[in-house]
């Protein structure tokens, strides 16, 4: 029974890893931590902004992703630059991916109310499998695993953001570069090139109402596209309410995400997604966490709330 159990999970995540390659974690609240995904976004809130997310995915499922993202970015004195630094941890069962990326961007007017910005991101991608599962005396004699160590790659990613303080739209590939984490080379465990687009628009209601439709599309080699929708509405420039919708070819899910301008500094968001295919019947969701914190040194130019 153990044997199968092993096979079942290896299946599962090999599946994801080799047949479709690895692709960077999905977000509900994806409009609030662009700078994992786009590296032009550095320095577009104007403030040194501090963004913290903690995802749980498949709640319920042992092995089910969970995900941790920290991240900072600044506009510099010269305010067509901005700088920032990401660091996400991806723990997929006994996979684990540790990523820590450095972003730089250049922005220039291009209306009264509208800027586009061009970024670059350059870092590195750690890969390892937990010890316990590949000391297993059933892994371990199993050749399929062999060859499995700590890697460490360097990649480098580029986009462009184009907003203005009602609208946006971003284009960005965070990794360009394919990477091998296997030394065997009759086996590839490759980290694919994946693509973004994303966008947004604030409809305003009323001044106590606004509706806010967002969207990502993600592309990545080898793998079926995704999509993202999600909807939100603002009541009084304090509270968010709103829902989410993901499909690709495999899966897709419902949700909904709730977030509190706490003060003119600091927001709270929380998202639950459930799943609506066959994963469904072994989970009970996902959950995930946000928290966004503005430095108030910087209050000249800080803007609250932030629509993305």
């Amino acid at each position: 029974m153990k044997l199968i159990k092993h096979y079942i999970l290896a299946f599962a995540l090999f599946s994801c890893t080799v047949g479709v390659a690895q692709q960077l974690p999905q977000f509900t609240q994806y409009m609030y931590n662009t700078i994992s995904i786009n590296p032009a976004y550095a320095g577009s809130r104007e403030a040194l902004s501090i963004v913290g997310l903690h995802r749980s995915q498949w709640v319920g499922f042992q092995g089910g992703p969970i995900t941790q993202t920290l991240s900072i970015n600044t506009p510099l004195r010269n305010d067509r630059i901005g700088l920032g630094l990401s660091f996400i941890q991806d723990d997929l069962g006994p996979q684990n991916f540790s990523y820590v990326y450095g972003d730089f961007s250049y922005t220039i007017p291009t209306g009264y109310d509208s800027k586009l910005a061009f970024g670059l991101k350059a870092g590195f991608t750690q890969y390892s499998m937990d010890s316990e599962f590949l000391n297993d005396p059933t892994i371990a004699e199993d050749q399929f695993f062999r060859g499995y160590e700590n890697r460490m790659t360097p990649n480098l990613g580029a986009g462009v953001f184009w907003h203005s303080t009602k609208w946006y739209v971003g284009l960005s590939a965070p990794r360009i570069f394919n990477s091998d984490y296997n030394k065997d080379k009759n086996f590839k465990a490759l980290e694919r090139t994946s693509y973004y687009l994303t966008g947004g628009y604030v409809f305003d209601f009323s001044k106590s109402l606004k509706f806010k439709p967002a969207f990502l599309v993600k592309a990545t080699n080898g793998a079926s596209p995704s999509f993202d929708l999600t909807a939100n509405f603002l009541f009084n420039e304090k509270f968010w309410l709103g829902g989410s919708y993901r499909i690709n070819e495999q899966t897709a899910a419902i949700g909904g995400l709730v977030d509190f301008q706490i003060s003119r500094q600091l927001r709270l968001g929380y998202a639950y997604e459930k799943p609506i295919s066959d994963i469904a019947s072994y989970t009970s969701g996902t959950h995930e966490i946000l928290l966004i914190y503005e430095f108030k040194f910087l209050s000249s130019k800080l803007k609250s709330p932030r629509y993305f």
